[in-house]
């Protein structure tokens, strides 16, 4: 059972209240991180690292905007929480970027680049050559110095040994995720079923393409730290937080963005999650049931109020984006989900559509 005083009195009461923590607080803060990181990726040697760190935050800013959302949780913690959210979001921009445009299909390679993860969330973790396996080899210590600055920010949260075996774990289900989804095309899918033979016991519940998409999630780990912040942390506490975030919301976060993305992935022949279900039935209800999971966890959860806005948001968000009109099975979709949405979400997906003509 997890402590119900976990960071009692500090995150927004409401919707209300937590946009205008964003407004204030996360937005220009997020901004002003990504800016310094862009100054010193403008600067990096090799000219395919430097416009894919560039093109990273310039295309999904949004993920850093989203993730700062948890440090709006603990405003006290917002110094170390905020850079410490943004900076491990920024690498997992940047090496997905360069793990889709790769001149590599390396395993290996995929492999020893996220270990830049596995590294910036263990203090005193030793960073090596990352783009050891790789053509591309000289960013002029950009990605070291994102991970220095996680392990910096980390080793400040006042709780985080009590939840950094928990951190690690997703993170080491992140970087499978990025391996075998971006190796060549005719093994990538046998790869993956592998992997979730390993895990399935333990995800009944789950479709193979729903675990493979919530290891995908980063939400997990800015929770983590979030609850990292209260020195009042109780040991047992981080497996709770993970395990009602896994798969349940980090698997909606994810299904939401392969949702979207159809198109443009098949366009590309890029992998795609939500491609796996037999039919458009079959992908809404599976939909609806990871809605329902997503806020079923977040009841169980310290500061419920604060999880629940948390899914709502991730819905909007989602939902809200302009890749959606030009998708008519999509927009099918939206219609069955959005179909008598609480108050919560209708004012976040208006608040996002505010955001990104703000952008």
């Amino acid at each position: 059972m997890i402590d119900n005083n976990l960071l009692a009195g500090r995150s927004p009461r409401g919707p209300v209240a937590m946009m205008a923590r964003v407004y204030k607080h996360i937005l220009p803060d997020v901004r002003r991180e990504l800016g310094e990181w862009r100054k010193i990726a403008e600067d990096i040697p090799d000219p395919e690292l430097r416009k894919q760190a560039i093109d990273s935050m310039t295309a999904k800013e949004f993920h850093c905007i989203g993730g700062g959302v948890y440090a709006a949780a603990n405003l006290d913690a917002k110094a170390v929480l905020l850079p410490l959210i943004v900076a491990l979001q920024t690498i997992s921009d940047y090496l997905d970027n360069l793990c889709d445009r790769s001149t590599s299909l390396d395993p290996d390679d995929f492999r020893l680049l996220h270990q830049s993860m596995l590294d910036a969330v263990t203090p005193g973790a030793l960073p090596v050559n990352y783009y050891e396996l790789r053509e591309e080899q000289e960013d002029g210590g950009y990605l070291r110095k994102l991970v220095m600055k996680c392990q910096d920010c980390v080793s400040r949260l006042p709780s985080y040994k009590l939840v950094q075996e928990d951190v690690r774990y997703l993170v080491s289900l992140y970087g499978d995720l990025q391996v075998y989804k971006h190796i060549a095309v005719d093994q990538r899918e046998t790869k993956l079923l592998e992997w979730w033979g390993q895990h399935s016991s333990r995800y009944p519940e789950l479709k193979w393409n729903e675990f493979a998409a919530a290891t995908g999630s980063t939400l997990g780990m800015f929770m983590l730290f979030l609850a990292a912040s209260d020195e009042n942390l109780k040991p047992s506490d981080g497996r709770g937080i993970r395990e009602l975030y896994f798969p349940s919301i980090n698997g909606l976060h994810i299904l939401l963005d392969y949702l979207i993305d159809q198109e443009e992935d098949a366009k590309g022949g890029d992998l795609n999650f939500c491609s796996y279900y037999e039919n458009q039935e079959d992908l809404n209800d599976r939909l609806l049931r990871m809605v329902r999971a997503a806020r079923a966890s977040a009841d169980q959860l310290p500061f419920s109020s604060f999880h629940r806005m948390i899914v709502e948001g991730l819905i909007a968000l989602y939902l809200s984006d302009p890749k959606v009109r030009g998708q008519a099975e999509v927009r099918r979709t939206v219609r069955q989900i959005m179909k008598g949405s609480p108050l919560t979400r209708v004012f976040f997906w208006l608040n996002s559509h505010l955001i990104r003509k703000a952008m």
